[in-house]
């Protein structure tokens, strides 16, 4: 089943909470925000992403309660430095007044961050819940862009039967342009019968269709079958939509028939759109 790169997952216990959020890109991009206490699981986090998804760009925010996050502790020998330092000051100044523990208390150096004890189990357990959570809704669109994927082909299924049908324009036109040939060639007073075979063939090979319409209908095959493995299918899709886009423009190139034209712009049209699904797949 396909999957898409865009989803949001996240999970809480014990006061430690993770969010995910990820969204199209080429490769695999992971940002971390975090407390500084929890750096040490920065690579561990990373790797679990990298073993679960292939890519995406991925924002991830762990969030720990404050209540249970730090705790402060005063610095004494910090203290009393900075008490020693102010009682020189006012003597060496003559300054008047009392020093009191408002001109301390301001000096973030006064504290001392000590971390309180919590279960690294559980953070990395909620971190593999929210990776749960949103890799369950990028499969959900992912379905969701499947569905929408296999109509469209559907759609170019129906219009390219519609093309094999037309073929008997191309052949007419084909016999029009042959006829005008020879009687250009007519008029030339020097021509043989290898001469008009050679014309004819290559006008033939000019304007047949048959082997664009047959690639496409194994272009359209091939991308069903892509898009039902559960594996990393966005770039193959990809390659195929250009080679259904050039067998398109083929088509178009070799003929004039304004009925035949117009599906074909109507499929071009079609293939940008599922050019710009695909993006989003995985």
């Amino acid at each position: 089943m396909a999957q898409s790169m865009t989803g949001f997952g996240s999970a809480e216990k014990n006061g430690c909470r993770v969010e995910i959020r990820s969204l199209n890109n080429r490769f695999l991009d992971i940002y971390i925000k975090a407390p500084a206490f929890l750096s040490q699981f920065d690579i561990p986090f990373r790797n679990l992403l990298k073993e679960r998804f292939a890519r995406g760009k991925f924002d991830v925010t762990v969030s720990v309660s404050e209540s249970i996050s730090t705790d402060f502790k005063v610095n004494t020998d910090i203290a009393g430095r900075l008490y020693a330092a102010f009682k020189k000051l006012q003597g060496d100044l003559s300054l008047p007044g009392e020093i009191d523990i408002n001109m301390i208390t301001g000096f973030h150096q006064m504290y001392l961050e000590t971390d309180l004890a919590y279960d690294a189990d559980t953070v990395q357990e909620v971190f593999k819940q929210a990776m749960d959570s949103l890799a369950e809704m990028r499969n959900r669109e992912g379905g969701m862009l499947a569905a929408e994927l296999l109509s469209m082909l559907d759609f170019l299924t129906g219009m390219n039967n519609r093309i094999k049908d037309l073929k008997g324009n191309v052949v007419r036109e084909l016999t029009g342009k042959f006829h005008e040939r020879l009687k250009a060639l007519f008029v030339e007073k020097d021509f043989d019968d290898n001469r008009i075979l050679q014309e004819a063939a290559l006008m033939a090979m000019k304007l047949d269709i048959s082997e664009e319409t047959a690639r496409i209908d194994s272009h359209i095959k091939q991308f069903r079958e892509i898009l039902s493995h559960d594996d990393i299918i966005g770039r193959k899709l990809d390659f195929i939509v250009q080679e259904l886009n050039r067998e398109i423009n083929t088509i178009t190139s070799k003929s004039s028939d304004y009925a035949l034209t117009g599906l074909t712009v109507e499929m071009k049209s079609v293939i940008e759109k599922i050019k710009e699904q695909v993006q989003n797949i995985q």
